[in-house]
């Protein structure tokens, strides 16, 4: 039997063997998804949203059970933990409300027909999420797929199987057998998954994974949602606030040990105030400490694997060789452990992998350019990825001109990304394909049938 051996990245501790889910036990899965589709979506909605918000209940009153299984998992700091359980399942009855507003019937009336558009649900969808919201990345995909009436086969990341599980359990103990399976593995189990009986796919991870599901998925013409990587952009103006834009960059480079799709990776300062910015991010940076998830006093846990660490020192280690300023961290600490330092490099250049390759760990990596607008925006669009990017200026109107024309998804001015509740999220470019959230990112899981009925012909004089 094959299993996943999952570690605690804090201490390389063996917190449990996982058996990987067999073919034969997949098809099974999937099969049981199949045939309770029709049952399901055939269920009237208040019911389903019912279900499921009774779900988001039981994940909140486990929301310290749910916390430590992360923590140990993935070293996920332990109050971060515990708040992406608590606002995930706070957030879904806003959910909810958005997927009942996708399915609601759009009525055209013309000439002599009355056209009425209805949503469907589109069958079996495969859910592949990854590690670094171990709760949060699935539910954004499981409860507006099932809310529109779909089921689901679910393969969490093999780096995070138990939270995966204890995930589907609690859902589970609110849905009818079938409509949520799960299934446990790693690239192959996934690849498995996208070839079987599945009508939809809903994946989050890298870009690398998502080309070669959205290659897979076309042989059947299979409906995708890719949320995808990112290597996003800040550009800091001469006149911008630079202690606010400063703590920004600090912040969203290293929350989570780097390890968000949307952290900061590229930081553009105007030259003319390059040196105080980066006498602030320093002093800023300084003070961000890495240790175990459970740890009091720690702002950082560590990576998720050493291989994930590796990466990240390879990219550290050839941007130094290739002329970038060391300014803080930079090396791999002895002991156990995935470890790595909150680190700053300055002077960062297109030719170094740091400044292309999404990172996926605590790195500041800071450039600079001569100020002038329309280099800022060659610069920030200087990727194939655009989920989001940052601008900072006291200029509001250099700050919309600039946030309109850079290629992102999402796009914060005097602040961090990420809108208001009901907006979707999205990876323009290469960082997605479709996207996630808000009512139109439900009706992704749903397929529009338009009903046109004759009008009665006008009664004869």
């Amino acid at each position: 039997m094959r299993v996943i051996r999952d570690l605690n990245p804090s201490t390389g501790e063996l917190l449990a063997e996982v058996p990987v889910t067999t073919p034969e036990e997949l098809a099974a899965a999937v099969g049981r998804a199949r045939a309770a589709q029709e049952g399901w979506a055939e269920c009237p909605y208040e019911q389903r949203a019912e279900r499921l918000a009774r779900a988001a209940e039981a994940l909140a009153a486990r929301r310290g059970e749910l916390a430590d299984t992360m923590t140990r998992e993935m070293g996920k700091l332990r109050a971060s933990a515990e708040g992406e359980v608590a606002g995930y399942a706070r957030g879904v009855p806003g959910v909810l409300d958005e997927a009942r507003r996708a399915l609601e019937p759009e009525h055209y009336p013309g000439g002599d027909t009355d056209s009425v558009v209805v949503r469907e649900a589109l069958g079996v969808v495969a859910a592949i999420t990854p590690w670094n919201f171990p709760l949060g990345m699935p539910l954004d995909i499981l409860v507006p797929a099932l809310a529109t009436g779909n089921t689901v086969v679910f393969k969490p990341s093999e780096h995070v199987p138990l939270t995966g599980a204890l995930l589907a359990e609690l859902l589970q103990e609110e849905l009818p057998a079938g409509v949520l399976e799960l299934v446990q593995g790693g690239g192959e189990v996934g690849a498995a998954l996208v070839d079987a009986d599945v009508d939809m796919v809903g994946f989050v991870g890298s870009r690398a994974t998502g080309v070669r599901i959205m290659e897979a998925a076309s042989k059947g013409l299979k409906r995708l949602v890719l949320e995808l990587g990112g290597k996003d952009p800040m550009v800091v103006f001469e006149d911008a606030d630079l202690d606010a834009a400063a703590r920004c960059a600090v912040q969203q480079s290293l929350r989570n040990t780097g390890q968000v799709c949307c952290s900061i990776e590229r930081v553009f300062v105007a030259a003319q105030v390059a040196r105080v910015f980066e006498e602030k991010v320093l002093a800023l940076a300084r003070d961000w400490r890495h240790g175990d998830g459970f740890a009091d006093g720690v702002q950082m846990g560590p990576l998720v694997s050493v291989e994930q660490r590796a990466k990240v020192q390879g990219q550290v280690d050839d941007a130094l060789a290739r002329g970038a300023r060391l300014l803080l961290g930079g090396a791999t600490p002895e002991g156990p452990g995935a470890f790595y330092p909150a680190t700053v490099l300055a002077g960062v250049t297109p030719d170094q992998r740091v400044y292309s390759e999404e990172t996926f760990g605590p790195v500041v990596s800071l450039s600079t350019f001569d100020g002038d607008e329309d280099e800022a925006v060659r610069l920030a669009n200087d990727t194939p990825y655009g989920l989001g990017a940052n601008v900072w200026t006291r200029d509001a109107a250099r700050g919309q001109r600039v946030a309109r024309r850079v290629r992102a998804g999402q796009v914060g001015v005097n602040r961090y990304l990420g809108g208001a509740p009901g907006t979707p999220w999205v990876g323009a470019r290469q960082s997605g394909f479709g996207f996630l959230g808000g009512v139109d990112g439900h009706k992704q899981f749903t397929t529009p049938k338009t009903i046109s009925t004759a009008k009665p012909a006008p009664a004869s004089p």
